[in-house]
């Protein structure tokens, strides 16, 4: 697998208020909802010295999108992060890690906005999906 570059990280709130005082708040980091998205959901910034992609993700989204529920499953530990690595073929980097021995919390698919991405979660909790982010990409 060859990872061109780390396109995204983002912090796993359960408290989305809380943590959205911190980083717009007392950090003052340039977060926005995505246009057309409620202001009480996902934040994020392209606009942040050295980091591609940073967002705060309500937990009810980040299990909707993992699991397709508000609510995170029992079976799973709940995440404090996400971070995503981009790849040229996420099927590709998917099934190799499928073989080896990784369970997927989804197969590779591609986001409304575009971007193909597959998600995994670490021994942690981490959710750490293989994607392709097309407008990152250098010309």
């Amino acid at each position: 697998m060859d990872i061109r570059f780390v396109s995204s990280f983002s912090i796993v709130t359960s408290d989305p208020a809380a943590d959205g005082a911190l980083f717009t708040g007392a950090l003052g980091l340039p977060l926005q909802p995505p246009e057309g998205a409620p202001p009480d959901g996902y934040v994020f910034s392209e606009a942040i010295p050295g980091c591609k992609h940073f967002g705060v993700w309500p937990l009810s989204e980040a299990a909707e999108a993992c699991f397709g529920t508000s609510r995170w499953p029992d079976t799973h530990p709940v995440p404090q992060a996400s971070v995503e690595f981009d790849v040229d073929d996420v099927e590709a980097a998917a099934r190799e890690l499928e073989a080896r021995g990784y369970r997927l919390l989804h197969a590779a698919r591609t986001e409304p906005w575009g971007q193909g991405i597959a998600r995994l979660q670490s021994a942690d909790g981490v959710i750490v999906g293989v994607s392709y982010t097309p407008w990152m990409r250098d010309a």
